[in-house]
């Protein structure tokens, strides 16, 4: 009879979890959406022995109104209108950037990122689409939501310096409930509802788009 293989170490236990969290991360939809990422931040924390700065770090984004009873969900839906899983990851995100685990596929440039910090505002004034954000700012640092154009995402652009906050575009496709049928969505790619930058009071890092704005929760 073969001998079963030894108790994996420590360090085999965390780099599992940092991979796992972030394929959640960039799949929210596909591996449980908001509880499977907390789950995994429980147990990758508890495993750095970070769980004090995570227990801290819900505690902040409570503070800032990103998160109330329903987490981070239920503070996403009174900013931005429907299910919005992407927007959700991209919070988990920072804090995951902080502690060094997230998996960066493009690093701005300190130029590239001067861009996108002096031009949005401006920039998304008018509405946007997915197209345009990549053809304008480039391949996104981490996308998160899969690459298929009939779901919504968010790409974040960041540089390699964590005090540098991640600058994120979250895009939605769909159909609104009093449009009728649910399937196709509205539009060939998604459109741009904000940009969010920051980590102070919530809703007050996100700069909306015409389309974004109508979009909003309690929106005339």
């Amino acid at each position: 009879m073969q001998t079963p293989p030894g108790p994996r170490s420590s360090a085999e236990i965390r780099a599992y979890l940092r991979d796992r969290l972030n394929q959640a991360l960039r799949r929210p939809g596909m591996f449980g959406g908001e509880m499977t990422l907390r789950l995994l931040l429980d147990h990758l924390t508890y495993a750095e022995r970070d769980d004090a700065a995570w227990a801290e770090e819900l505690r902040v984004l409570e503070a800032r109104g990103a998160r109330d009873a329903l987490g981070v969900t239920g503070a996403f839906t009174t900013v931005v209108a429907g299910d919005y899983e992407s927007g959700v990851a991209s919070i988990y995100a920072e804090f995951v950037r902080d502690r060094g685990w997230l998996d960066i596929d493009r690093t701005l440039t300190t130029a590239e990122y001067a861009s996108i910090r002096r031009e949005v505002d401006a920039w998304v004034a008018q509405d946007r689409t997915l197209t345009e954000v990549r053809e304008t700012f480039g391949p996104p640092s981490v996308l998160f939501g899969g690459g298929n154009a009939l779901y919504g995402k968010t790409l974040a652009y960041a540089t390699e310096r964590v005090t540098q906050p991640m600058v994120f575009f979250h895009l939605w496709n769909g159909t609104d409930p009093e449009t009728g049928p649910t399937w196709p969505p509205a539009y060939h790619e998604p459109i741009l509802l904000a940009v969010r930058r920051g980590r102070g009071p919530f809703k007050d890092t996100f700069t909306f788009t015409p389309r974004g704005s109508m979009r909003r929760p309690g929106a005339a």
